[in-house]
């Protein structure tokens, strides 16, 4: 030991236990230079215990501290659920001191609807992942309490495994409640949209006797080919909006032309292949209609370019115009017209193929008529 801090060292070592291992065994006085590094070593491994205990036990301090002081209540608590602490917040949200809860196991407070989740979530807890969740919680007064509760594992690294997990939760009635009053207002507009739609189509029946009962029929066998399809159910709304309005544009057609009870002429229909530009100009100022559109302005186009009013042709026709292209005709020709019958099914579908690839979408015809004749 040549330096002072060496010495000092040395004499804390020997202090420590060193000098009753040499005094015991006079032997190892020999061996003195190895001993006392040895010593010193010992020391030093104890110093560092006592840091790191003292640094546990100010890190413990400062997160009682911050736990007590806290809106949120703060947990601790076993892979299992078991309550190891609770900070005081848990007073004003659940209604239980700390006490009351501390040992007991979190998930029994859990509605049980949503309990599964919880522990699924505890059970797959991912190292080093924070994640957030939301559920209910038995209030101590007997009414449930909607908590969100954002967690992290605390690992033993040595082993690899979860040592605690720590939770801060906080009470979100309140916003639920008010995100459920904004769900039921969004559910009465669009509850009033859908009257506000089939009021129209009322409305267009009243005008066109010749088609009354076409429109819910075209409707209701487009959404469910379009079921089948994939579509979401956010998009088979619009879908249903979009075949209850494909015919609103009649509105705009003088009555002599709409209720004429024979073909019309060349000048007529003229006339009359405007009603998709005029149900478009109708609802496209009317935002919640965007998504609907589709059917009422393409529904006349056709795959080979001859439709109109724009003559797109092949997929340049939006898909569920295409589809609805195919179901509008067969509704039409299965019924009753005032200048003729309805056809027989077995026409229809003979129809439908022959102009399969020509007017119609080749593929969409398979589809619609495999429903056809699943359902026949």
């Amino acid at each position: 030991m040549t330096s002072y801090g060496n010495e000092r060292i040395a004499v804390e070592a020997l202090k420590s236990g060193a000098l009753d291992y040499v005094v015991k065994s006079p032997e190892s006085m020999l061996d003195m230079p190895h001993l006392a590094e040895r010593a010193i070593e010992q020391w030093a491994a104890r110093a560092e215990h006592v840091n790191m205990q003292k640094a546990l036990l100010e890190s413990e301090a400062q997160f009682r501290l911050l736990a007590e002081n806290a809106s949120d209540m703060i947990s601790r608590l076993t892979i299992d659920g078991h309550m190891l602490y609770v900070s005081p917040a848990c007073e004003t949200i659940l209604g239980y001191t700390p006490e009351e809860l501390i040992g007991t196991i979190s998930f029994d407070l859990i509605h049980e609807e949503d309990r599964g989740f919880v522990k699924n979530l505890f059970k797959g807890n991912r190292y080093d992942t924070t994640y957030t969740l939301t559920y209910r919680a038995l209030h101590k007064k007997g009414h449930y309490v909607w908590l969100e509760s954002s967690s992290r594992a605390i690992l033993d690294r040595k082993a690899d495994s979860i040592i605690e997990i720590q939770t801060a939760s906080r009470d979100i009635t309140e916003r639920k409640k008010a995100e459920k009053a904004l769900q039921d207002a969004h559910d009465h507009l669009q509850e009033a949209y859908q009257r506000t739609i089939e009021g129209w189509v009322r409305a267009l029946d009243l005008r066109d006797r010749e088609t009354e009962g076409h429109t819910q029929r075209v409707t209701e066998l487009t959404v469910k080919v379009a079921a089948t399809l994939g579509f979401s159910d956010e998009e088979l709304t619009h879908i249903r909006r979009g075949a209850l309005l494909h015919d609103m544009g009649k509105m705009a057609i003088p009555d002599d032309i709409l209720q004429k009870p024979g073909p019309l002429n060349e000048v007529e229909w003229e006339k009359m292949r405007l009603h998709p530009v005029y149900v478009y100009e109708m609802l496209s100022p009317i935002s919640y209609l965007h998504a609907a559109l589709d059917i009422p302005y393409c529904h006349h186009e056709r795959w080979d370019g001859s439709g109109y009013p724009r003559g797109l042709k092949g997929e340049e026709i939006p898909l569920i115009a295409r589809l609805f292209a195919i179901i509008d005709v067969w509704d039409a020709l299965c019924s009753d017209r005032p200048y003729r019958k309805q056809l027989p099914k077995a026409d229809v579908i003979k129809y439908l193929r022959e102009k399969s690839g020509e007017l119609f979408d080749p593929k969409l015809v398979d589809v619609f008529l495999a429903v056809v004749e699943a359902e026949q």
